[in-house]
C-alpha cells in the first residue's frame, strides 16, 4: 500500500468556508481520496473533508513558517 502523507482524519466541529479549486486540482483531490480509502480498515475519504487535514500537514511541516511565526514571537 502506498506511504500517503495524510493520516487519519480527526472529527472536530468545522469552520465552514466556500472554496473554489481549479478543475486539475480537485480531479487530484478525488483521487487521492480514492486511494487512501483503499486501505484496509479505512472507509472511502470524502475529497472535501481531506482539505483541511492536507493544509494542516503543510503547515506543520514549512520550515519557511515556521522559522518567521518564532522570528515575530
Amino acid at each position: 500500500m502506498a506511504k500517503l502523507k495524510l493520516a487519519a482524519i480527526a472529527d472536530d466541529k468545522p469552520v465552514k468556508i466556500t472554496l473554489e479549486l481549479p478543475a486539475p486540482l480537485h480531479r487530484e483531490l478525488v483521487k487521492y481520496a480514492e486511494i487512501l480509502g483503499r486501505e484496509p480498515g479505512r472507509p472511502s475519504a470524502d475529497p472535501s473533508r481531506l482539505i483541511a487535514p492536507m493544509l494542516e500537514r503543510f503547515i506543520a511541516t514549512d520550515r519557511g513558517f515556521a522559522k518567521a511565526k518564532k522570528e515575530q514571537s
